[in-house]
């Protein structure tokens, strides 16, 4: 039955209508002019306020409110004062919270001012827990977790110790130790939580333990068998690599390692010598991501600026579940339990025919700040830093965007941004399952993104198979003078393929041979992937882990690409250039390449259409020369010119000056 409101209720809603259409006015009125609407964000403000500068709000989620109010009538710049937020929640931009009727929502710091965003827990009244090893312990909520700790703006490695492949034999349902000094693990407290990485040629793959009984340790499912089956396995890596136990009490051995028990809701970390972890600001993430940019197809996003903003502190919890991480080549994995052959373990150590059939559910690692169906986005100056993922995500495939919609990013710009000490890649743009290289709806095409004068380093902590920024299927993704280091893999990749160069068109004998097309289609159109410029890049301190793709690498067919003007050196004497199965169509000129191995490369055979591409009026000064010319492959080379002595020509000089963030704004890059 409807009834009128009583009294009390109309004076209430009088007087907040009064103070909403107040603080609007207001919010006018300190613009000093009609076009822009300034709302103030301060930590010592009041949701009541106005949000102005003398008169700010408190919170993230009013200033939202404000701007979606005024967002169809001016501009509208949110400005938060300096400090640290701590979200409970990330920030979610949707086409409600876009510029409307061709204004502009603007998010940034004060002048003068750096705002952190940041998704962890401050841990404070640690207690000595055991002296003699110098390990502390503090409280932390119950059923907390995380994958980083983060200690004086550093991060900490989880407990872990490395063993011998030769300590272990690997069956279909875990591990058997042959080495009786690992005995000791049966006794271990909270086995589910104990976890095996495998770094390998390129693939970085963790499993948790399900149980531990006297030799026999069981390994959860699907993450065991996912990672043991494909290429570069955990069982068989195609070049060795290391092994290791992590997420133990008992493996805190070494200082700066941490543990937590999230059951006991106890934080233990084993410090220096001399330090005391509550004179330090410790920081343990809770949050999975920071900023959710993205609408939907029909209302995305659109017309919003991030700017001045420091994101910190975030975690991604699924390598410690029964998924694990069961990682396929640059932040994919299998997500998934797949039907597998009975003699996996033999059969399908280097591909196999069902192995084909998962091809196309392959999963991106999510990142701290998502953007997906959205349009006329730009992030600038800011930092991207301590963060448990992927640091920013840009039209990635819709598992790992939290909307629960993916791809869709057009004319999107990330400019003078640095991206430092994250555990995966500093930016990745574009998806790869099947609608990001031929979208069933075209307004999933990423397009038109533009990567440019930011600085990527030290990334790809924990899950060093990513490259610092890696494009998969775009449309004119410009990627230029950013500079790119300190990596354990790759650092700028380009491209993708399911099957490198399977979804190209006609598709690839090799694939055919291994029957990927009992499962998809043989496209015949081309694929979104094309008209992309990386020029005028800084590439340094590559290939620190893994041996295998290249400095600078591009994937599949790119018609119309160009990598022009780079400068490469310190990549452990491995590949420069480097052209993977499928590649084509790619001018590869005036490019630096110092001290690699090989500083062109082009992985050619008969049936894998890694064709006509040219290498044109490059510099090096090592390395051997393996680009596949003549029929069938048509790849060119033209005017290469192998210097010595460091006697390079002047072009190669200004090239090498030129390359990375541009003169003029490198003294204002955070590092």
């Amino acid at each position: 039955m409807f009834r009128q409101p009583g009294k009390a209720l109309v004076a209430l809603t009088a007087a907040l209508t009064a103070f909403t259409g107040a603080a609007l006015s207001t919010a006018h009125a300190d613009a000093g002019t009609a076009d822009i609407a300034r709302i103030v964000v301060a930590h010592g403000g009041n949701d009541r306020n106005a949000g102005t500068a003398d008169h700010p709000v408190a919170t993230l989620a009013r200033a939202r409110q404000l701007a979606r109010s005024l967002s169809g009538t001016s501009d509208v710049v949110v400005e938060l004062t300096g400090g640290t937020y701590r979200l409970t929640e990330p920030l979610r931009l949707t086409g409600a919270d876009s510029g409307r009727n061709g204004h502009t929502v603007t998010w940034r710091g004060r002048s003068g001012q750096t705002p952190v965003l940041s998704g962890a827990l401050r841990v404070t009244d640690w207690k000595v827990h055991d002296a003699a090893a110098n390990i502390y312990a503090a409280p932390v909520p119950k059923g907390a977790d995380s994958r980083q700790l983060y200690v004086d703006g550093a991060s900490a490695p989880r407990a872990s110790i490395t063993i011998s492949r030769n300590d272990v034999r690997v069956t279909k349902s875990g591990l058997t130790i042959v080495n009786p000094a690992l005995n000791y693990l049966s006794s271990l407290p909270r086995q589910n939580r104990i976890e095996v990485e495998s770094q390998n040629s390129f693939t970085d793959r963790f499993a948790p333990v399900q149980s531990i009984d006297g030799t026999t340790i069981t390994m959860q499912q699907p993450a065991w068998n996912n990672n043991n089956w494909g290429y570069d396995t955990l069982a068989k890596p195609f070049a060795g690599g290391t092994l290791m136990l992590q997420n133990s009490y008992s493996f805190l051995k070494t200082a700066g390692q941490w543990y937590l028990d999230g059951d006991a809701g106890q934080l233990y970390y084993k410090a220096p010598a001399g330090k005391n972890p509550a004179d330090s600001d410790v920081e343990l993430p809770q949050l999975t991501s920071l900023m959710q940019i993205g609408g939907t197809y029909d209302n995305p996003a659109h017309d919003i600026t991030i700017q001045h903003i420091r994101f910190e502190y975030s975690t991604w919890l699924q390598p410690g579940t029964s998924i694990g991480y069961a990682n396929q080549q640059n932040g994919t994995f299998l997500a998934a339990a797949h039907q597998q052959p009975n003699d996996f373990l033999t059969s399908c150590q280097s591909g196999c025919p069902l192995f084909e059939a998962a091809r196309n559910s392959w999963h991106q690692i999510p990142a701290a700040v998502q953007v997906s169906a959205a349009r006329g986005i730009t992030f600038t100056d800011n930092t991207f830093t301590h963060l448990g993922q992927v640091g920013l995500g840009i039209g990635n495939d819709a598992n790992a965007h939290a909307s629960g919609v993916g791809l869709g990013a057009s004319n999107i710009t990330v400019h003078h941004n640095t991206f430092a000490d994250d555990a995966g890649a500093g930016i990745v743009a574009g998806g790869v399952q099947p609608d990001a290289h031929h979208p069933s709806n075209p307004a999933m095409v990423n397009k038109d993104i533009t990567i440019k004068n930011n600085l990527v380093t030290r990334v790809a902590e924990d899950y060093k198979d990513m490259s610092g920024i890696l494009s998969t299927y775009v449309t004119h993704a410009v990627i230029e003078h950013n500079e790119v280091s300190d990596l354990a893999y790759d650092g700028i990749d380009v491209g993708w393929g399911w099957g490198w160069g399977a979804n190209d068109p006609g598709g690839s004998t090799d694939y055919r041979n291994r029957g990927l097309y009992n499962y998809q289609p043989v496209y015949r159109t081309p694929t979104t992937l094309s008209d992309n410029s990386v020029r005028y890049n800084l590439i340094h301190g590559t290939k620190k882990v893994f041996h295998d793709g290249g400095s600078l690498y591009n994937l599949s067919a790119s018609p119309r690409t160009v990598i022009e003007g780079n400068y490469i050196y310190d990549n452990r004497n491995t590949v420069g250039l480097y052209l993977d199965e499928g590649s084509r169509y790619v001018k590869l000129s005036h490019n630096v390449i110092r001290d690699s191995g090989v500083w062109a490369f082009t992985n050619a055979s008969s049936t894998n259409n890694t064709n006509d591409s040219t290498f044109a009026e490059n510099w090096y000064n090592t390395g051997a020369t393996q680009v596949a010319t003549g029929s069938p492959h048509n790849n060119v080379l033209s005017g290469n010119i192998q210097v010595s002595g460091g006697n390079w020509p002047t072009a190669a000089r200004q090239v090498m000056d030129q390359a990375g963030i541009e003169p003029g704004l490198r003294s204002s890059i955070v590092r």
